[in-house]
């Protein structure tokens, strides 16, 4: 079998081979773009071929941003579009695949990989864990009063939790320009958050409000008219739908939130990816109005440097502990001392006796701050070997804010 990156003349072979991979067929092309695929980088594509050279397996990775905790953006390797033939499953070509990515991806320096898992239980494997969750919030209108905050004029608000700006409405085609800039300033102070590069936005490629599919914008302007956030929505048989609300503060939430509950001729609001302990559901009066589902992971993180990435995040308590990672898939194993000062932190090979003993991807998974690593010491994945080791870990890892992220790739 041979691996190979793919050129430009490679990339209808490759759509169709993924294609064929998940029992798909390719969209055709449309006027307006919005063609998944299109935003593919062909020099980081592989495909896997048989000796006689049959397409039976893909595998991609786009160039992104992530935002580390702390506010810190690095550069992070989205890894995308992997599949095998079902008739060439189960003989060694995925984990072909996957080593030879990482193997490339350690090459260009990279120290983070990202990806989304079309299934839970593939990824472990290769070093990634969940690292980010995400759910869905319904709430009937009926019940979607929103209470009076008890701490009024907190931060300038008004007394009565409304806000000082306005809300417009657009259609998605009419603004993507504004719905750029938004998001951009959000994913640079969102802890898990990934840049969506400008030609995701030019060739539409992706999920609304990026795509072509018809969307209503619900945009917020600040007092003095800038644009700080937006929520993407569309009606259908009484149901108004949010794809995603991208705000710069909890004020402009609340303030697009009370907009669409507030939508006549609607019988429920449907919030689609809504992070882990958002304050939503204590803002209404009705405590039990808004019903939690779909409460799934997102984004799964893979160390490929660990000295590297530890010391680029943001930390904000101090302390140390000696971390004994281990990582099957690569053939690898290290002991690191891990000492944070003053929101730093320095990491260093060690022989020091460990305080836990952990896989790669439960690094993956506590990275971001999303995941505790008490949790996984009671799940059974890591080992603590001293008292009081996981409760240290678990104030070294959080983040100053849950990490989320909302792009699709």
């Amino acid at each position: 079998m041979e691996i190979r990156s793919t050129t430009d003349e490679d990339l209808d072979v490759f759509v169709d081979t993924v294609h064929a991979a998940f029992g798909l067929f390719p969209e055709p092309p449309v006027e307006g773009g919005g063609l998944w695929w299109s935003a593919l980088e062909t020099d980081r594509c592989l495909l896997a071929l048989t000796a006689d050279g049959r397409p039976v397996g893909t595998a991609a990775a786009h160039s992104f941003e992530l935002t580390l905790p702390g506010e810190t953006l690095v550069p992070v390797s989205g890894v995308t579009a992997v599949g095998v033939l079902p008739s060439h499953r189960r003989q060694g070509v995925l984990s072909a695949m996957m080593g030879h990515q990482l193997t490339e991806l350690r090459a260009r320096g990279e120290f983070l990989s990202v990806l989304l898992a079309s299934e839970a239980s593939i990824y472990g494997r290769f070093g990634y864990g969940p690292a980010t969750y995400t759910a869905r919030l319904t709430v009937p209108r009926h019940r979607a009063a929103l209470a009076v905050p008890r701490a009024r004029g907190l931060a300038g608000a008004p007394a009565d939790g409304s806000d000082n700006g306005s809300v417009e409405v657009l259609r998605s085609a009419e603004c993507a320009e504004i719905l750029e800039e938004v998001y951009d300033r959000y994913r640079r102070a969102q802890p898990g958050a990934l840049s969506r590069p400008h030609r995701w936005w030019a060739l539409r490629a992706g999920q609304p409000p990026i795509s072509p599919a018809p969307r209503y914008v619900a945009l917020h302007r600040n007092a003095d008219g800038v644009p700080d956030g937006y929520a993407s929505y569309s009606v259908d048989s009484g149901t108004l739908t949010v794809d995603e609300t991208i705000v710069t503060d909890g004020a402009v939430f609340t303030a697009l939130a009370r907009f669409v509950l507030g939508h006549d001729l609607v019988s429920q609001v449907v919030f689609k990816q809504v992070p882990p302990e958002h304050p939503l559901r204590w803002q209404f009066a009705d405590f039990r109005a808004g019903e939690v589902s779909g409460d799934m992971d997102w984004l799964w993180v893979r160390l490929l440097d660990v000295p590297r990435a530890l010391t680029a995040r943001g930390w904000f308590t101090d302390g140390e502990l000696v971390l004994d990672i281990d990582d099957p898939f690569l053939g690898e194993h290290g002991r690191y001392l891990l000492t944070v000062r003053d929101g730093k932190a320095d990491c260093v090979s060690t022989d020091r006796e460990p305080d836990l003993s952990l896989d790669v991807r439960d690094l993956g998974s506590v990275y971001l701050g999303g995941t505790a690593p008490s949790t996984l010491v009671r799940a059974g994945h890591i080992q603590a070997h001293r008292p009081g080791a996981a409760t240290l870990a678990d104030s070294l890892f959080r983040a100053d804010r849950p990490p989320h992220c909302l792009h699709w790739f």
